[in-house]
């Protein structure tokens, strides 16, 4: 995401240089949340885990001026195995007025939501492979995002000329926040039926592909249809806005929809933004593979908040900020989570550097398609300062989602930058064949994907090793363990013995690393394949000598660590003065 996604995301390198629209102030009075609404993901329940998904269809309407929302959702649901209860997740600050199974109502006993888990007691159980439909008729005032997207809610805004301009972002907290849902990563509906009724002459862009538009009075109703969205990147978005629509020809032989739902006033930096669509998705089904989501759209739509991967509708609220790589990073950023994140989606939040290791990758990535290394380099140094090595990236346990973004707890924006970093040694240690089969593979589940053969799909951290490990015939979790399960990098230690320069990794528990490395000696450069994690090498007092010097490896570096002591320095007289 984006910076939600730092600290709750990667969007803090943004924060700078890009502002974001002034939301209504209506955060004051509104209720607290609930522990359990506040928190996404954990241990799934064993009720959410015997039913399957199949199809939700919510019907939505919102409506600026009492910044309030009319919900009706018809959700269905199969067994995998025998159930009596169904067990959803709906802020309980938004009330619930009736309940109907299979069209009959529910007596108000039979269903409870006191702190956000709705538990709903089926008649009779449900057996293995039937299906129920339960329809939630609910309401009221959402809750209200202080500071979008790194903390959830809903942001109510008005564009320059006054005009209402609504988006939602919710990656945090969940998908509880607007719509009854299952809150957790594995909790995907197979089917998205959206119905969003907006006041005219506003417009309401949504995820997937778009059905119709009904009008009805002084309102209109937009209907849109998504496969397997994932929970968090269903969304409202609504504004009078423009759109910049074309169709894409992809390598792959289908035709690809491009729409951008833009504000008035900005035009040509709209059309300029628009520009950069193709490119990004020549890049992403030439390097990594086919647009998953082809036979909908590749969507964005201008949010009130900096951005967030909303899936066939991504979130970009970067006010078309220049910089030094050629291209829009935010754009690309949330774009690349249609890969990572939509198609691959994380089987619990504790493998969400799934989502933003590769996503955060994928812009060195792109500014080396572009321009070559220097625009790669420069963006992995920009990472490679942010990374703070204080917890694991990989606890490998069941998390919620607050448990890895928040950096006094856990990773926090390592889930970025040290998980790019990571992917960066990987490449340069098993080239580029295998790093990009294994890519593929962990995306679609294959290695030749074409239009039509993959469905989006979840995966683990344990998932892509042993990709890897097929891909490459070498057992290298060894490597995963040091990068993604330990908090410290290794350390390269370097002394001298004569004319012999002898190199020995340290690793916090001392586990195996026999991480090669090249050493540059006078103008010869040569590998050490550091076998038990120790090599040495001839280089005579006074020869140049240089470890690393295409830039391989991460590792701790001093230099690093002195300029992250000295900026927090900083930070702290800015503080106290």
């Amino acid at each position: 995401m984006a910076n939600r996604q730092l600290t709750r995301s990667l969007l803090a390198m943004a924060l700078a240089c890009a502002g974001t629209a002034q939301a209504d102030d209506t955060t004051a009075t509104q209720p607290p949340l609930s522990e359990q609404t506040m928190r996404s993901g954990g241990t799934m329940p064993a009720e959410q885990q015997r039913v399957n998904f199949d199809h939700a269809e919510l019907h939505i309407g919102v409506d600026p001026a009492t910044q309030s929302i009319d919900g009706d959702a018809r959700l269905t649901f199969s067994a995998k195995s025998s159930t009596d209860t169904l067990l959803l997740d709906l802020d309980h600050n938004l009330p619930i007025s009736t309940i109907t199974l299979d069209g009959r109502k529910l007596d108000a006993s039979a269903w409870s939501n006191p702190e956000g888990r709705l538990s709903i007691h089926l008649p009779k159980p449900l057996a293995q492979g039937h299906k129920v439909t339960v329809d939630i008729r609910y309401g009221g005032k959402p809750h209200v995002a202080k500071r979008a997207p790194w903390d959830g809610g809903f942001v109510w805004s008005h564009t320059p000329d006054g005009q209402p301009w609504v988006a939602s972002a919710v990656e945090g907290e969940g998908c509880d926040l607007f719509w009854p849902c299952i809150d957790h990563p594995q909790g995907k509906p197979d089917l998205v039926d959206m119905y969003v009724t907006v006041p005219k002459p506003l417009v309401a862009p949504g995820n997937g592909k778009l059905i119709d538009v009904k009008e009805h009075g002084d309102k209109r109703t937009y209907h849109w249809r998504a496969k397997h969205p994932t929970t968090y990147a269903i969304s409202i978005n609504v504004g009078p806005f423009e759109l910049l629509q074309a169709n894409y020809k992809s390598r792959y032989g289908n035709i690809i929809p491009m729409q951008y739902w833009h504000l008035k006033g900005d035009d040509d930096k709209a059309k300029a933004l628009f520009l950069e669509f193709p490119a990004m998705l020549s890049f992403f089904e030439e390097q990594i593979g086919p647009y998953p989501f082809g036979d909908e759209k590749m969507g964005v739509v201008e949010t009130p908040h900096l951005g967030m991967e909303h899936q066939t509708i991504n979130a970009y609220g970067n006010h078309y900020a220049k910089g030094p790589y050629g291209f829009d990073w935010l754009l690309q950023h949330e774009f690349s989570h249609e890969w990572f994140g939509n198609q691959v989606t994380n089987a619990d939040w504790d493998d969400m550097w799934l989502h933003e290791g590769f996503g955060t990758y994928m812009q060195p990535l792109y500014g080396q398609y572009l321009a070559g290394d220097m625009p790669y380099f420069a963006m992995l140094q920009d990472e490679r300062v942010k990374v703070q090595n204080k917890f694991p990236v990989v606890a490998g346990r069941n998390q919620f989602e607050h448990e890895v973004y928040d950096a006094d707890k856990g990773p926090g924006n390592d889930i970025y930058y040290k998980g790019s970093l990571m992917l960066h040694t990987l490449r340069g240690m098993i080239g580029d064949k295998a790093f990009f089969d294994s890519i593929r593979r962990l995306v679609y589940g294959r290695p030749d994907p074409k239009p039509g053969n993959f469905s989006p799909r979840y995966a683990t951290t344990g998932d892509y090793i042993k990709i890897v490990n097929e891909v490459t015939g070498k057992d290298l979790t060894w490597f995963f363990h040091v990068y993604l399960y330990e908090a410290k990098l290794p350390v390269l230690v370097q002394e001298r013995d004569g004319d012999t320069v002898n190199l020995h990794w340290e690793i916090a528990d001392h586990a195996p690393f026999p991480m090669p490395v090249e050493v540059q000696v006078g103008e010869t450069v040569q590998v050490l394949p550091m076998t038990n994690g120790r090599g040495s090498v001839h280089a005579p007092e006074g020869t140049l000598l240089i470890v690393d010097p295409h830039s391989k490896v991460l590792r701790e570096l001093p230099h690093v660590a002195g300029y992250q002591a000295w900026q927090k320095a900083q930070m702290l007289r800015k503080k106290a003065s």
